[in-house]
């Protein structure tokens, strides 16, 4: 057999004899350049699913899947740091987090996705924006991010390239819920963008892809000792996702909701931004996320990386010039105390609308979607609806509506769960 014959790996994650370092840059370099077939993927991929891999498998193979195609190298008078959610509804932090921690003295080189499935999308968002560009050539993301301290952009096709392919084979093998693909998943785009810290949000409850406490905790602790085994100083929060972290849900509205809070507004929004930026400094050892938020220096932050990557100088001060409602809007009728929410039905609500995205290359509305929903434990009533569908047609407006109204449990229930679940630290 040939000394690059994947099977031998296979076969050993198989038997539970793990994954060390030379067979984890063998099964990467291979997805990356196509000498491993997708029949050996799968098998690699259902192996890990099957028997794990310990501690020493994952970080290899999260540095090997890293190492497969370009990793970036900063000389900045700063350290870089990042965050990243396992995605949730309403949760903008990324666009409120970025400049805090950049108007500290951190640099962000923000790497983000697309919304697919319920959960939406950080670029999406931002590309409600017009003339917002997230496909920057690498110079000029480099040169964004020297110059304003922060930047969001997605992902070029040389970034971690192995999980790319891997990515897409998991959908077709049902192997997506593995603890140890899922680490490696995350880590290795994150890690590729040359970070000294890293904070983690990984979402729990209803609107989370975790929706048990043990599983969200599980990958939790897996992310951070991954992470800090691969040479990056990172902690991770467990967060609530039994109801949306903002009152608003589609890309224009969270895209206010995050104005709102750059210009001062409260709610749990503007708790978990700040809560998740202080921690991005923590690791650093900087401080001051509450008086950039406070002071407006992370507003003005946030206008010149607009500007920067396309945007309008006066998104800030009119916002409605740019981001124009949608042709319908409707309140959502109810009654009495609102006890519980099935989150991912509301996120699937904002699909149905045409705010997300069921496919990777479906189009995308920004102007519809969710706003102003109450939250666990406040009254509906005839001045006080659940909220408000933002729909391009009545028919979809009517279907929301109805949706929305079957995912609220109206009565009795417990008072919701704290915002942060846990934080989790290296061991």
């Amino acid at each position: 057999m040939s000394p690059a014959d994947p099977r031998p790996v296979i076969a050993g994650v198989r038997d539970g004899r793990g994954l060390d370092e030379a067979g984890a840059a063998l099964i990467a370099t291979g997805l990356a350049d196509g000498s491993v077939s997708d029949a050996q993927a799968g098998a690699f991929a259902m192996a890990v699913l099957l028997s794990g891999l310990d501690e020493n498998g994952r970080v290899a193979l999260t540095r090997a899947m890293r190492d497969s195609g370009h990793v970036l190298r900063w000389d900045l008078p700063g350290p870089v740091v990042d965050k990243h959610s396992t995605g949730g509804i309403g949760d903008t932090v990324s666009l409120v987090l970025a400049p805090v921690v950049a108007a500290c003295g951190a640099f962000v080189p923000m790497i983000s996705g697309r919304g697919l499935g319920h959960t939406g999308g950080t670029l999406d968002k931002l590309e409600a924006i017009p003339g917002f560009r997230s496909a920057l050539p690498e110079n000029e993301f480099r040169q964004i991010v020297a110059a304003q301290g922060c930047a969001i952009v997605a992902a070029g096709k040389d970034l971690a390239p192995a999980d790319a392919r891997l990515y897409a084979i998991r959908d077709e093998s049902a192997t997506v819920g593995s603890i140890d693909l899922i680490t490696a998943s995350i880590l290795s785009k994150k890690l590729a963008a040359g970070l000294d810290a890293l904070v983690l949000d990984v979402k729990q409850g209803t609107g989370a892809f975790l929706r048990s406490p043990e599983a969200a905790l599980q990958l939790a602790r897996a992310l951070v000792d991954t992470a800090n085994g691969a040479g990056c100083r990172t902690r991770a929060f467990v967060t609530d996702m039994d109801q949306p972290l903002a009152r608003a849900a589609g890309n224009a509205l969270e895209l206010y909701e995050a104005i709102a809070v750059l210009k001062g507004a409260g709610g749990a929004l503007a708790e978990l931004s700040l809560a998740l930026a202080e921690a991005c400094l923590s690791v650093v050892h900087l401080d001051g996320a509450g008086h950039a938020l406070a002071s407006g220096t992370a507003a003005e932050r946030f206008a010149r990386m607009v500007v920067a990557q396309g945007g309008p100088a006066d998104l800030l001060e009119r916002p409605e010039a740019y981001l124009p409602p949608a042709p319908v809007i409707r309140p959502i009728p109810a009654r009495g105390r609102v006890a519980a929410i099935d989150t991912e039905a509301l996120g699937h609500a904002v699909v149905a609308l045409g705010g997300g995205r069921l496919h990777a290359g479906d189009r995308i509305d920004p102007r519809v979607g969710l706003a102003a929903l109450l939250r666990i434990g406040e009254e509906a009533g005839p001045d006080q609806p659940l909220g408000f569908v933002h729909a391009a047609t009545e028919a979809a407006a009517e279907a929301a509506v109805a949706t929305v109204q079957a995912a609220y449990l109206m009565g009795d229930g417990p008072a919701p769960g704290p915002l942060i679940r846990c934080e989790v630290l290296p061991e």
